[in-house]
């Protein structure tokens, strides 16, 4: 009588088919709703035996939020070798490509895995950093002279363009190409206004220019 054959995975093959099932798991769930008796049982193993590639529950969820940080990062970087504009498009339609492959897995990262798990907090925040720097970068390619403000300003468009991605109504015609133009404009924008004047109004309606 024959059995089954089992297909013997190494060790490197085995955490990587766990973490790409987390993944996929992470699609319509929080990373806090993230079962790992269910992954376990995708992969036709034991859950004592997926903790012989883990060493615990937080290895395992910082194993699956810096594959997919990993691949953000991968899928925004231009090619350095582009012209100043032919490089910022590259960025932004890097950004919009990931979105409309990843986008679900993207919300569960942005929304949830922060705040509700503090051990992945430091992989997200990196993320975030090395994905801002395309500002920084913009500015010096551009020939746009140093601001003190581009730090926050970097980090101040990366919090705008995840809340962008995740809420643009991506079903609607020409969703894409939209969102790409308005993270683009945004981005111009932002790097146009780092050292203008600072337009205040008072109470009585009278705008007054203070510089700084």
């Amino acid at each position: 009588m024959s059995g089954k054959r089992i297909t013997r995975l190494t060790p490197d093959q085995r955490r990587t088919q766990l973490v790409d099932i987390g993944l996929e798991m992470l699609a319509y769930r929080s990373l806090d709703e993230l079962s790992t008796d269910e992954v376990a049982r995708r992969a036709g193993i034991s859950r004592g035996l997926l903790f012989h590639y883990f060493d615990s529950k937080r290895d395992f969820y910082r194993a699956v939020v810096a594959k997919e940080c990993a691949r953000f990062i991968a899928a925004v970087e231009p090619d350095p070798a582009l012209a100043p504009v032919a490089w910022l498009r590259s960025f932004i339609d890097g950004f919009v490509a990931y979105v409309r492959e990843h986008r679900l897995v993207f919300v569960a990262l942005v929304r949830g895995a922060s705040g509700s798990h503090p051990a992945v907090a430091d992989i997200l925040g990196e993320t975030r950093e090395a994905v801002a720097r395309h500002v920084i970068d913009a500015q010096r390619r551009i020939g746009l002279p140093p601001s003190p403000r581009l730090d926050i300003a970097s980090r101040a468009w990366m919090a705008f363009a995840e809340e962008a991605v995740t809420s643009w109504p991506l079903e609607e015609p020409d969703a894409l190409d939209e969102l790409a133009g308005f993270l683009e404009s945004s981005f111009v924008s932002l790097l146009g206004t780092l050292d203008r004047p600072v337009l205040l109004v008072d109470a009585a309606g009278l705008g007054r220019e203070l510089q700084g």
